[in-house]
């Protein structure tokens, strides 16, 4: 094989492996939009449950940290560019406006979670309770995200912050960190 030819040949893997990583990312980026839809507003605060954090958790648990993080970036811009990928509710905003809402904290912070998630369950010895432990991990700093942003925009004390931010979600989060463990687990075993 000659020079030429073998650029040639590392030019289009490279491509390719490019083309295969946006597309993965695209991918990610749908499944949290889808999972954001469903969405449930609680009365008592401007945050409302939804399967958001729960697609985030397994993209984390799913895909490399550098990959991971790109997804979740691509569902931010998706959002804020006014595709209709946030959560509905009654304090939903569109496009960039909703970045700057009461949600922005846990949304900003799913690139970071997401990562995190990555990097942890790359680390350890990928069992279930490693990837228990790795989304338990991504959901507390989602959470904790939120709830400062909140006390922030809405100059909440912490103690309300922490009624209205994080406290109602606790038990939905702690199913949904054992359920995309459950997931990522599985897929693991599957791809062996």
């Amino acid at each position: 094989m000659n020079r030429a030819s073998s650029l040639t040949l590392t030019s289009q893997t490279q491509s390719s492996s490019w083309l295969r990583s946006a597309g993965i990312a695209l991918a990610a980026s749908l499944l949290v939009a889808a999972c954001a839809q469903v969405a449930l507003p609680l009365g008592f605060t401007p945050v409302p449950l939804t399967l958001g954090p729960f697609a985030v958790l397994l993209v984390g648990l799913w895909l490399s940290p550098r990959l991971a993080a790109t997804a979740l970036t691509a569902y931010l811009a998706e959002g804020a560019m006014g595709l209709p990928v946030f959560a509905p509710g009654p304090f939903a905003s569109p496009g960039f406006a909703h970045l700057l809402g009461p949600t922005a904290g846990y949304l900003l912070a799913y690139p970071f979670a997401a990562a995190l998630i990555a990097l942890l369950w790359r680390r350890s010895g990928k069992s279930f309770t490693a990837a228990l432990a790795s989304a338990s991990a991504g959901s507390l700093l989602i959470l904790a995200s939120g709830a400062v942003w909140l006390a922030v925009l809405t100059h909440a004390s912490p103690a309300a912050a922490l009624t209205l931010a994080i406290l109602p979600f606790l038990p939905g989060d702690a199913l949904k960190v054992a359920a995309a463990a459950a997931l990522a687990n599985r897929l693991r075993r599957v791809r062996r």
